[in-house]
Order: C-alpha cells, then sequence, then structure tokens
C-alpha cells in the first residue's frame, strides 16, 4: 500500500522466511492453519473472514466459543476495511498499532459471527512484528491468538508448540523468541481495559487524557 513501510524488507524477512510467508499465505487460502510469530507471543492463524476456518481454531485451542477472536491485520487502514470506527475508536487504533495492544471496535458484516461469539464488536492487533506484518500484508484478515492449547500457557519458542496444534497446522513460522508478554486488551468506547499486558500503563494514561 502506498505510503506503507514493506515488512518484506526487513532483515528479519529473510529469504527462507519470505518462502515461509508464501506457504503459509498459500495455506490460508485453502482453509488451513499456520503459527507465526509476533512481539508478544506465538500467534495461531486463519482466515478470519471464512468461518470454517475460524471454527478449526477453536477446535484446535479447544477454546470455548463463547470466547470471541481477535482480527489480525497489517495496517489500520485495513482494518478500517472490516470495522466502522467512531472518532475514539479509530485515534485509540492509530495511536497504539502496531503494537501489543488489542483495540475493542465495532465491526462491519465482512465479519463473520464465529470469530466474534455474535458481538457487534472485535478486537484489532497489529502485530509489531516484521514477519507478522509480512504474513498479513499478504494474506489478508487472520485470526489473532495464541497458539496453545485453551488454559495452557502461551508459547514463546516454536519448540515449544504443543504437538496436538502442531500436527493440525500447515505451516509453522520460526521467528525466534518472542517476548512473551500478552497485549493490552482495552475498548475505548467505555473507556475499560479488559485485560492489562503490554504498553498497559500508556494505554491507561491515554484512556485518562481522552475523558
Amino acid at each position: 500500500m502506498s505510503g506503507q513501510p514493506n515488512p518484506s524488507a526487513d532483515p528479519a524477512v529473510t529469504p527462507e522466511i519470505e518462502a515461509a510467508i508464501d506457504r503459509a499465505a498459500a495455506a490460508t487460502a485453502r482453509g488451513e492453519l499456520v503459527v507465526y510469530p509476533t512481539e508478544t507471543v506465538y500467534g495461531l492463524g486463519a482466515d478470519a473472514l471464512d468461518p470454517a476456518a475460524v471454527e478449526r481454531v477453536f477446535e484446535t485451542k479447544g477454546r470455548n466459543r463463547s470466547k470471541p477472536l481477535s482480527l489480525g491485520v497489517a495496517s489500520v487502514d485495513a482494518a478500517l476495511a472490516h470495522t466502522q470506527p467512531t472518532d475514539i475508536e479509530e485515534a485509540c487504533l492509530r495511536r497504539f498499532l502496531p503494537g501489543p495492544v488489542t483495540v475493542i471496535v465495532a465491526r462491519d458484516e465482512s465479519v463473520p459471527d464465529a470469530l466474534t461469539a455474535g458481538r457487534d464488536r472485535v478486537g484489532i492487533r497489529i502485530p509489531d512484528h516484521p514477519i507478522a506484518l509480512a504474513l498479513l500484508s499478504e494474506t489478508g484478515p487472520l485470526t489473532a491468538t495464541s497458539a496453545n492449547r485453551s488454559g495452557t500457557g502461551s508459547v514463546r519458542r516454536l519448540e515449544d508448540l504443543d504437538e496436538g496444534i502442531r500436527d493440525r497446522v500447515a505451516v509453522a513460522i520460526d521467528g525466534g523468541e518472542t517476548d512473551g508478554v500478552e497485549s493490552t486488551v482495552v475498548e475505548p468506547a467505555t473507556g475499560t481495559v479488559h485485560r492489562r499486558g503490554a504498553n498497559a500503563d500508556a494505554v491507561e494514561a491515554w484512556l485518562e487524557s481522552e475523558r
């Protein structure tokens, strides 16, 4: 996209990683699952706009269907193609993303109920990681959820990926060890921080300044 940095130009996106991204993109286009690194933990990705693919994520994680998944995209502009944020929601998106923050905004009809557990809002995640951004630039929206079985610890190294998950994914991209701190989840419309994680103090200070 014009004016946007090219994540594939980052030194972390080696030819080997680029080939893995291409394989992962092809896999998600077929409705399959992939694992990818972010600046927080490893994520489990599938086409976020395909209800059947989203269902495979729930099955693989053993996650309760009443718990929504987030929408991973490569840029705020990409998020705006699938959401209807208010002014304060868009301001929050542009202030903290890319980064380890999940911003809950109003979704549009392109986002399936399967992803949001029927809610009219969706969490937006734009990872501040060159490999994740390069993948999302190629695939479009993917599920943004940790690559672990529900109730178990998040995965910081690919070698720690649960075998049950490894057996169900088509491609796992190795980006080395991640920081391991989960993203902060914020809902600007209500001024609520649903989960304190990375950058939580900055998010709370921004919310206070917007009152």
